[in-house]
């Protein structure tokens, strides 16, 4: 295991989820820097660490010595000095899903087989653009992932089933996103700039 995800791991053990909409606390890159080394999410319930990486997607389980390491099929991304990784969330039942920072694929692992599933969203809109997403997080207010796209600035809405992306209109793009996460009024992005508030409309398809 290479230092760096070593560290990303005990720090995601030791991690206490934290309340409102501070895009620094919340599960994201190990790194400060807008271009991260790795990403995690901590599944408390079944005390668990997703790490993605460079290497590829592992999971710990403090009752395993070895790390588990998932093959995702078809996986296309190009290194963070171009943007961002891409990104790691969990769904609603526990699944990981995986985005590719250049193409709209996810890849969905199943919470208890850990079955690996590849699924390409319909999108709504941009279908002349080279779409990736280098943000992504699931609002149980919302009952749908969020993501973003590094390049374009773009925020989309994706169904549970992860079969359509539905661009949502923005009063202005949020360059550079390279994370998300969610609060109970809509989401945090954040940026190389810095962190951004957005403000979801109450069916949460504008903002």
């Amino acid at each position: 295991m290479s230092k760096g995800i070593a560290l990303a791991v005990s720090i995601a053990v030791l991690m206490v989820p934290l309340g409102g909409c501070d895009i620094e606390v919340a599960p994201q890159p190990m790194q400060a820097s807008p271009a991260p080394e790795a990403r995690y999410q901590v599944d408390s319930a079944r005390n668990r660490v997703w790490l993605l990486s460079d290497e590829g997607v592992f999971l710990f389980e403090p009752s395993r010595p070895e790390r588990i390491a998932l093959s995702l099929p078809g996986w296309v991304w190009v290194g963070a000095h171009y943007g961002c990784l891409p990104d790691l969330a969990l769904g609603p039942r526990g699944e990981a899903v995986i985005t590719s920072n250049v193409v709209p694929t996810l890849w969905r692992i199943d919470p208890d087989t850990l079955a690996v599933s590849v699924h390409r969203p319909a999108l709504d809109a941009d279908d002349d653009k080279d779409i990736g997403f280098s943000g992504l997080v699931y609002s149980r207010e919302h009952a749908a992932f969020f993501a973003a796209s590094h390049s374009h600035g773009s925020l989309w809405r994706i169904d549970p089933r992860l079969e359509r992306a539905q661009k949502i209109p923005l009063s202005g793009g949020i360059p550079g996103a390279c994370g998300l996460a969610a609060h109970p009024r809509g989401l945090c992005a954040r940026t190389a700039q810095g962190g951004w508030r957005v403000e979801l409309a109450p069916h949460g398809r504008s903002a």
